[in-house]
């Protein structure tokens, strides 16, 4: 009964505008105080000590980083350098935008870990390009969107770490070795129907006539994007990163620190 009276109360909140954060928050409550009607204060009081008990948990610390990598990578343009650079190496051609739209999302998953802000960084870009381009903007959508969901198994992953955190023994560094290989793997399996799609469609039809990038000067342009996975990932690994320095750092140790 108290589970039905949370979901109702909940779609309630949500259909006249609440904001989800709230109306989570609120229904919770609601439902903490029925479930302990003869408690003093209906249970509420430990409603805050549960609420810090969620989120005081270290790794976590790192999940605003990773948002934070996201929309720098966004502002400053690299996503757009490692566009040129993708399509340089690729061509042009019917199908190559979509390619190229995956691999640089899997690439920037690769580095922030965020979806919102990696589809963010690459839609900015991909969408733009692939409609002057004569894709249809759902088909650019799609695209884009799908991409940028394989970050959740491209390491660093923000699921990863929250799994880390709500399973006892789950270390992070075997999570992100175990997922690299399924994200390159779902990365594929979007690329082949995605340029298939494109090509019996006849779909960037004007994609052959457009300029290829020279491939040294976008090379020399996307260096500090190319740069940034082996300098996180490789800096981890290595442990040429203090703790106090990276957050990313403070996703391998996590694990170790809880545990004792």
């Amino acid at each position: 009964m108290i589970a039905t009276l949370l979901f109702v109360a909940f779609l309630a909140m949500m259909f006249v505008g609440v904001p989800i954060g709230a109306a989570l928050g609120l229904a919770g409550a609601a439902a903490i105080a029925l479930a302990n009607a003869d408690s003093q204060w209906f249970g509420l009081l430990a409603v805050p000590q549960n609420f810090y008990a969620g989120l005081g948990k270290y790794p976590l610390l790192a999940i605003p980083m990773f948002v934070l990598v996201g929309s720098i990578f966004d502002r400053s343009g690299v996503a757009l350098r490692l566009v040129n650079f993708a399509v340089a190496m690729v061509g042009r051609g019917p199908g190559m935008l979509p390619l190229v739209a995956i691999a640089v999302a899997m690439f920037l998953g690769g580095i922030s870990g965020s979806g919102p802000a990696n589809a963010a960084a690459v839609g900015g870009v991909m969408i733009a390009a692939m409609s002057r381009a004569g894709y249809p903007p759902s088909f650019s959508a799609s695209v884009v969107g799908a991409a940028a969901a394989t970050d959740i198994l491209i390491p660093p992953s923000v699921a990863f770490i929250i799994y880390s955190v709500l399973v006892p023994g789950a270390s992070v560094p075997a999570l992100f070795a175990a997922g690299m290989v399924p994200g390159v793997l779902a990365g594929i399996a979007l690329i082949v129907p995605a340029v298939w799609m494109a090509r019996k469609h006849k779909m960037g039809a004007l994609e052959a006539t457009m300029p290829r990038p020279p491939f040294w000067k976008s090379l020399r342009e996307a260096t500090w994007g190319l740069a940034a996975p082996v300098l996180i990932l490789g800096g981890m690994r290595a442990g040429w990163f203090p703790e106090s320095v990276t957050s990313h750092q403070i996703i391998l140790d996590s694990p170790l620190k809880s545990t004792t």
